[in-house]
């Protein structure tokens, strides 16, 4: 018999995505997708949906029921998913620490997982104005977040690591994605590049990186497979797209234009716009905008031997064309933007703001 794979949070497009790509690797068996609502989007093939809450002790029963071996967690995530009755934010963090509390038990009691993947995020790092340049994967961060998105994935990484020190038999990988773009990803970032006039912080131009949905789908399926040689699966790896971009490129290439504002009135403008559900402004995301945040991805490469289709910026442009058009025309608004920085300016680029600076900026 071949593999039997069990992925959590399959309400959401991105899970679905995967459950979709993972049935058809040839040494997988079967694929079991769990959630609290059935998806409004296919799961494809022989996959099969079971309703249940990860936040109950049930979870055990399913995964003795099916035999499961390599368990993919998605329930991990920084918004409600897309399906009414969801809740909010109390109920976002239930499932991304609580659901995760009860998983983990529910594998540590199932002799027959074998291997387990999380899908984790770059938010672990946290983001402060005394953070280096670049973050590898050893690096701790400066001062931990002190709640939401990030907060949970500390918690849910500490747990994590907990049940690898239970289980040292169970393949354990945790994967932290830089911020996923494509044309079908909803995220508070995502929302935030939709608005159509963007907020930011007055003196600041962080650094952004991205990952496109498809290399997110396909690191993952690489992550629950077996190893290939040379490779290792087990461990924790940064996945980002190559290259950084400025969070004033983003604008431009988007056809977005900006509201520089003091950082007091984006804080006053994040509940005014939480307010009427335009964008979730939290002060994670407000901390984003304002320090942004890098992270090196060589053992992406060399020991998980993943290599990304798609750079930062083409993970903009993919997400660019999904939404359509901004007020401004890309091409009008950067050329614009250059001839005042040509007259304003010293002479020459300014170092980093080139057109293909998200080639130029790889990490790895």
């Amino acid at each position: 018999m071949g593999r039997v794979v069990l992925v959590t949070g399959v309400a959401r497009p991105l899970a679905g995505r995967f459950v979709r790509r993972v049935q058809r690797e040839s040494d997988v068996d079967r694929v079991i997708g769990v959630d609290t609502a059935e998806p409004a989007h296919r799961l494809g093939g022989a996959a099969e949906f079971v309703p249940a809450d990860i936040r109950q002790p049930d979870i055990t029963g399913v995964l003795a029921r099916y035999g499961v071996d390599t368990v993919v967690h998605m329930d991990v995530n920084a918004s409600p998913p897309p399906v009414p009755g969801s809740g909010g934010r109390g109920s976002v963090k239930e499932v991304n620490v609580i659901g995760t509390m009860q998983l983990l038990g529910a594998c540590q009691k199932a002799p027959g997982v074998r291997r387990l993947v999380v899908k984790s995020t770059t938010s672990v790092y946290g983001g402060t104005s005394r953070d280096p340049a670049v973050f590898d994967e050893s690096t701790s961060a400066k001062s931990l977040p002190g709640g939401g998105f990030a907060k949970d994935a500390v918690e849910v990484e500490g747990y994590v690591r907990g049940f690898a020190r239970r289980r040292p038999d169970v393949s354990v990988t945790v994967l932290r994605f830089a911020h996923v773009l494509g044309a079908s990803m909803d995220s508070p970032l995502a929302s935030y590049f939709a608005l159509p006039v963007l907020p930011t912080v007055l003196g600041y131009d962080p650094r952004l990186q991205f990952v496109h949905e498809d290399d997110a789908v396909e690191v993952l399926r690489l992550a629950a497979h077996e190893p290939r040689r040379g490779t290792l699966s087990a461990g924790t790896f940064n996945i980002a797209g190559d290259g950084t971009l400025l969070l004033s490129q983003c604008a431009r290439r988007l056809g977005r234009p900006t509201v520089p504002m003091p950082l007091p009135a984006i804080r006053w403008g994040r509940s005014l716009l939480q307010s009427v559900g335009v964008a979730d402004f939290s002060p994670e995301q407000v901390r984003l905008l304002t320090h942004g945040r890098v992270v090196r991805t060589t053992q992406m490469r060399e020991v998980l031997g993943f290599e990304p289709r798609f750079t930062t910026g083409g993970a903009l442009a993919a997400f660019a064309r999904g939404r359509g058009p901004g007020l401004l025309p890309p091409e009008k608004l950067a050329h614009a933007v250059d001839r005042v920085a040509a007259v304003v300016g010293p002479p020459g680029e300014a170092p980093g703001r080139g057109p293909r600076d998200e080639e130029a900026g790889r990490h790895g």
